[in-house]
């Protein structure tokens, strides 16, 4: 998947990243008719990230979120949500974010501006994003990763999304949480922090899921 490109030139340590799908996770919350607020999760995002953490406004994102991939906790909910008058996932089975503008606010937070398309529409979208950490992973292939969360909230009439209104909310709460693993053609991670060392499991202890 092909990157934004943006007019601010690649710094020389901006280094190139894979979201991990399996370690990408979209929560969502909205209001259920007043009551509750609903819960769902989207797993399995895939994406791009060019990342310098000394110069957070060089980084650039590209993500991509399978709509099929949503998890309300019930068949029925789920199917509903998918359907054409909600997310209408069999014409637009992706959501899709695209970054523009990145403005640091510290070592480790951001504000990340960028374009997000959901179900044919595409509209301005805001995230705040906090860098976790950046080091290489404790577990094989020992590649330099890095973990953010963030948290964003948007309307869902803005996209098209005004189906049951006196019965779910519209505006909606994101979290998201994302590992992005630098990418193997990216060169070798020389000098980076070595993996922590763990003990050797036994033979009646099952390892860790990396």
């Amino acid at each position: 998947m092909l990157l934004l490109a943006t007019t601010t030139p690649v710094a020389a340590e901006t280094l190139h990243y894979e979201l991990d799908p399996v370690h990408t996770r979209v929560l969502f919350s909205v209001s259920h008719a007043g009551f509750s607020q609903a819960l769902g999760t989207v797993s399995g995002s895939t994406g791009e990230l060019e990342f310098d953490a000394d110069d957070w406004s060089s980084a650039r994102l590209r993500a991509t979120v399978p709509l099929a991939r949503l998890d309300l906790g019930d068949p029925g909910w789920n199917a509903a949500a998918l359907g054409n008058r909600l997310l209408d996932a069999g014409d637009h089975p992706e959501a899709r974010f695209v970054s523009t503008t990145i403005t640091p606010r510290d070592a480790t937070h951001a504000q990340v501006c960028g374009d997000f398309s959901l179900r044919g529409v595409t509209a301005p979208l805001c995230l705040e994003v906090t860098l976790n950490a950046r080091k290489r992973h404790p577990m094989p292939p020992f590649r330099r990763t890095v973990g953010f969360s963030a948290s964003a909230t948007l309307s869902r009439r803005a996209f098209g999304i005004d189906a049951w209104p006196t019965v779910i909310g519209d505006s909606v709460d994101l979290r998201i949480e994302a590992e992005a693993v630098r990418r193997r053609d990216d060169g070798i991670d020389e000098g980076d922090d070595e993996p922590a060392t763990e003990p050797s499991p036994s033979a009646s202890e099952p390892p860790p899921t990396p």
